[in-house]
């Protein structure tokens, strides 16, 4: 992958940025990806619970959906009452998506509590074919690596599954944070705990929210744009 296109070296990147000490590493877009959409998996388990629904439609109305939710974030919630409202929320998000591709009645809370751990298993995503070769490069360069990312507490067991914890040093969910990119807190908490500063790290993202964030929190930001 060349070096505008992707996850090329940190000095390859942005030869003009000071050569950072750590990155910041958006996950959903950056590191990872759905092996298929939403709406495919979403349609799945739906039949699975005697509901029939469009991928298709699906696939329509979620990015609109999940574009205008609430952050993913729960200040002050921790333990089983953070993993409830992380279910919730996404309880919300899959009613409304499958309401918005046609079904006429709510799904049983059975189908929200299927997605969401359906959602969390490995083989449902992929990890971007140059993230490993450019995770190793950065870290025998002694480059501190955290993942900050608007995503809930299932990210921490995907990346130890796709076989990215190794690298990783921090991993800092919105939905634990109490905050979501675009608001700087989650970079903040990020860098407190790789006892850096903002000066010493960048972030690599591949959203306006990941520019935005990182621009409130005093970090240089590197955006990529997948295919």
């Amino acid at each position: 992958m060349a070096p505008a296109q992707g996850m090329a070296p940190a000095r390859e990147m942005a030869p003009a940025l000071p050569a950072p000490q750590g990155l910041l590493l958006d996950a959903m877009g950056t590191l990872i990806g759905l092996r298929q959409s939403v709406g495919h998996t979403y349609a799945a388990l739906a039949a699975d619970h005697g509901l029939t629904v469009s991928a298709a439609a699906i696939d329509a109305v979620f990015p609109r959906i999940h574009r205008q939710a609430p952050p993913l974030a729960f200040p002050g919630l921790a333990g089983t009452a953070l993993e409830a409202a992380e279910r919730q929320w996404w309880a919300e998000r899959i009613a409304a998506a499958l309401a918005g591709a046609g079904l006429a009645e709510p799904p049983p809370p059975a189908l929200a509590d299927a997605l969401f751990d359906r959602f969390a298993q490995a083989d449902l995503w992929q990890v971007y074919g140059d993230v490993a070769a450019a995770l190793e490069r950065w870290h025998r360069r002694g480059l501190r690596l955290a993942v900050v990312s608007n995503f809930d507490g299932r990210l921490i067991g995907l990346l130890r599954d796709l076989g990215l914890a190794d690298w990783i040093s921090v991993v800092v969910v919105s939905s634990a944070a109490g905050a979501a990119k675009p608001d700087p807190t989650p970079f903040a908490l990020a860098l407190a705990q790789l006892g850096l500063s903002p000066a010493q790290v960048w972030h690599v993202g591949d959203s306006p929210e990941d520019e935005l964030g990182a621009q409130a929190a005093g970090v240089a930001c590197v955006r990529i744009r997948r295919p």
